[in-house]
């Protein structure tokens, strides 16, 4: 659409009125039913800041924004209509229940927008499939399964328990890293503070010694005048890397699937992203297949889940490799991302008939090797945190001690 500027005469009276119209007729069409006056000139114009700032009103004060749903307030929402739907109550009732006892705006006005279809002849799944970016693959798969199968509310309850399971992991991991974190940041504070306050009042003093300054007493001179001088600088610079990176990660594929993969190799934080996201992948794997979906389209969506690009690309394989008529413990294999045990136990799944079983077992085996590294992170990282307070303090007490001492057996 375009923007015209026309301008009009009423008696005396001058004005200027904007429209929006796909052409000059159009526009003139539209403002001669305003009766506002004689038209003199009409001008094409660029978008009125006016109009630009209400559609930016209007997004901002939209309440379904393109990110995801609250788990935690999707879950409860969830859990109810499953208490109404087993109860027997139609799902018009149980959505119009649900959407009255949440307060959440996103999910009251997606839950109302379905409803409103589903009353107008649409599907569950049909309705819920333009909200796929706020529920998630998954949601729409599960609402899929039950309509299908006529287990809407098992399948509802099924889809609850994943995404609370998925919620818990999160919440575990936040918990194990609380402490850590709150140690290297009160550590990077303290040894500002020693930087910037204590060392300058030495500075003067071995200085005025004019003596040859060990190393140590040199590199604390350094920093010092390092974060005095340019520390709002180097702070600033250290902000707009972080940000460019961060919009390059989500810009460039190439590089998220390449910082995705460097991930892997940390120390700890390789360990436990792996096992998230292969746990999470295994889990919903599971569940879906055990609930009658067919098995590229469980493998799919269990890979919708997977938030590492890297495991994402990798994990595709499987529904390849069944696709092209291999086994499933063949695609698992391919991905290069399982060890010997877990691809034992599918193989002996498929070959005795009980994947169902296996997957539940390798389920169970990823679930406990997460929790044994969440439970033992602070354990893991102690270490590197001793040895890091030791360097600090050791630095430290040979910067500010080694020129004192060599000013005593001067002065001896």
């Amino acid at each position: 659409m375009k923007y015209f500027r026309i301008q009009y005469k009423q008696g005396k009276y001058r004005g200027l009125h904007v429209l929006e119209a796909s052409n000059r007729l159009e526009a003139t069409k539209q403002f001669s039913t305003l009766s506002l006056g004689v038209i003199q000139k009409v001008i094409e114009v660029p978008q009125p800041f006016s109009i630009r700032f209400e559609k930016f009103q209007e997004k901002w004060d939209y309440p379904i924004k393109k990110k995801p749903v609250n788990d935690l307030e999707y879950i409860v929402v969830l859990e109810q209509l499953y208490v109404m739907l087993d109860a027997g109550m139609p799902i018009n009732i149980s959505l119009e229940q649900a959407i009255e006892g949440t307060q959440n705006e996103m999910i009251k006005a997606i839950f109302t927008s379905i409803l409103e279809d589903i009353e107008g002849g649409l599907s569950l799944t049909a309705s819920a499939k333009k909200y796929t970016l706020q529920l998630g693959t998954l949601s729409i798969s599960m609402f899929d399964l039950g309509e299908k199968t006529g287990t809407l509310s098992e399948s509802i309850k099924r889809l609850a328990d994943i995404i609370q399971e998925i919620y818990d992991n999160r919440i575990k991991l936040k918990k194990a890293t609380r402490y850590p974190t709150f140690i290297i940041m009160a550590m990077a504070i303290a040894f500002t503070v020693v930087i910037i306050y204590v060392v300058p009042q030495f500075e003067d003093l071995f200085r005025s010694a004019k003596l040859e300054l060990p190393f140590p007493t040199r590199l604390l001179l350094w920093l010092e005048n390092a974060l005095v001088s340019y520390g709002p600088y180097i702070l600033g610079s250290a902000v707009l890397l972080a940000a460019m990176f961060t919009k390059m990660y989500n810009k460039s594929k190439n590089i998220r699937l390449k910082t995705d993969k460097f991930l892997l190799k940390i120390y700890i934080v390789g360990d436990v992203t792996y096992l998230a996201m292969i746990g999470r992948f295994v889990y919903i794997f599971d569940v879906l297949s055990a609930a009658g979906i067919p098995i590229i389209d469980a493998l799919r969506t269990a890979n919708g889940i997977v938030d590492n690009t890297y495991m994402h690309q990798q994990l595709s394989k499987v529904a390849e490799a069944i696709e092209d008529g291999k086994s499933l413990h063949q695609g698992f294999v391919e991905t290069e991302l399982f060890d010997s045990m877990p691809l034992q136990m599918l193989k002996a799944g498929e070959q005795s008939g009980s994947i169902d079983r296996m997957l539940t077992k390798m389920s169970k085996l990823f679930r406990d090797k997460y929790n044994y590294i969440i439970d033992n992170v602070a354990t893991m990282i102690e270490p590197i945190l001793i040895t890091a307070i030791a360097g600090f303090v050791l630095l430290l007490a040979l910067g500010i001690f080694l020129p004192m001492w060599s000013m005593v057996e001067l002065a001896g």
